[in-house]
């Protein structure tokens, strides 16, 4: 009897432990998260002390943003593959799906803001960091109205190096446990902050869209219909 007794005392103690330890590793891989685009902000910080632009999301000599920050930022010298597999550029709480692994997709956890919150991603007036598609012209620094409050890069949730708000928010919903309902994102000035999905993806309010801005205004006409 006093045997059962231990075995459900300690039954009970687990039962109250598990949930506990379940949050405290949630709450270190978000920390781990956020460390990582605090790393990434400070590459695009390097870039910008260089060159007063920001990389092009795709360019046509260096690659893509992610190749330009990682060298030109970060001073990685190992190739893509290797680099991208682990490191900065994965979120530990990131599930990847056994396709995306066959497949060895871009298997990143953060996107650029390359377009900001229009509909057309792909437009040359668009408000993002990505510069013109057509003409592959940078933003400059000094097109950021407000560095501070200006979203740079962001967690995705689906295999693409772009982070975009246009209906990306039902697809967010179903990485819901990965930060507890959030996100990590690092601003142009470097920061790094964890706003809810809710106010990332579907918030339009002037608050929320500016954010996606360079102008820092909302563009609430600019929205995905």
């Amino acid at each position: 009897m006093e045997l059962l007794i231990c075995i459900a005392i300690i039954a009970i103690l687990v039962a109250l432990l598990l949930p506990a330890l379940f949050q405290t590793k949630k709450r270190a891989q978000r920390i781990q998260c956020a460390g990582n685009l605090h790393q990434l902000g400070i590459g695009l910080q390097v870039i910008l002390a260089s060159e007063h632009s920001y990389p092009l999301f795709i360019e046509n000599t260096n690659g893509s943003w992610i190749d330009q920050v990682a060298i030109e930022g970060l001073g990685e010298t190992r190739s893509l593959t290797n680099f991208l597999k682990a490191g900065v550029w994965r979120c530990p709480s990131a599930q990847l799906s056994k396709t995306e692994i066959e497949e060895n997709i871009f298997l990143v956890s953060y996107g650029y803001n390359m377009g900001g919150v229009v509909s057309d991603e792909n437009a040359d007036d668009n408000f993002g960091l990505g510069g013109g598609p057509s003409t592959h012209t940078p933003v400059k620094d000094s097109q950021v109205v407000n560095p501070a409050d200006m979203i740079a890069i962001g967690e995705v949730f689906v295999s693409r190096i772009a982070f975009t708000r246009a209906t990306v928010y039902g697809v967010a919903l179903f990485a819901y446990q990965r930060h507890q309902g959030k996100a990590n994102v690092v601003f142009c000035d470097g920061h790094v902050e964890s706003p809810t999905l809710q106010f990332l993806f579907a918030d339009t309010s002037d608050e929320a869209l500016r954010r996606w801005n360079r102008d820092h205004q909302p563009h609430r006409e600019r929205l995905a219909p």
